[in-house]
């Protein structure tokens, strides 16, 4: 069986910085594509950032491109996300999620894709 467990999430002012950890337990992590997504109240699941295999591929959201850093360390089996210069938009619930495709060219941006999910971390950015 395989597990996410995130972490890392919080209450920040605009304009700072968190990091997000998400650990993965069970099975081999480097066998894994694993993205960000976020999710708001109301709203539907969104991709975040991603990265491939072995680290040689990311992608990021349109909205957070240039402030977020999506990176992975396959010998402690953990995918994080750094977040600076942090808006009040940005708060929302934060998933990791893993895809065990074989192949993939690059992480994809569409939910149902994704194998397994965490439980999610809460990002409250105030004004």
């Amino acid at each position: 069986q395989v597990r996410l467990v995130e972490s890392g999430g919080g209450l920040v002012q605009a304009g700072n910085s968190l990091k997000l950890s998400c650990s993965v337990f069970g099975r081999t992590f480097s066998d894994y594509t694993m993205s960000w997504f976020r999710q708001a109240p109301g709203e539907a699941r969104k991709f975040v950032a991603g990265i491939s295999r072995q680290g040689s591929t990311t992608q990021y959201g349109d909205s957070v491109k240039g402030r977020f850093t999506v990176s992975r360390s396959d010998g402690d089996a953990t995918v994080y996300l750094q977040m600076n210069s942090l808006k009040p938009e940005d708060t929302a619930v934060y998933y990791c999620a893993a895809d065990y495709r074989p192949v993939v060219v690059a992480p994809s941006t569409t939910p149902s894709t994704y194998d397994y999910w965490g439980q999610g971390t809460q990002v409250t950015v105030s004004s």
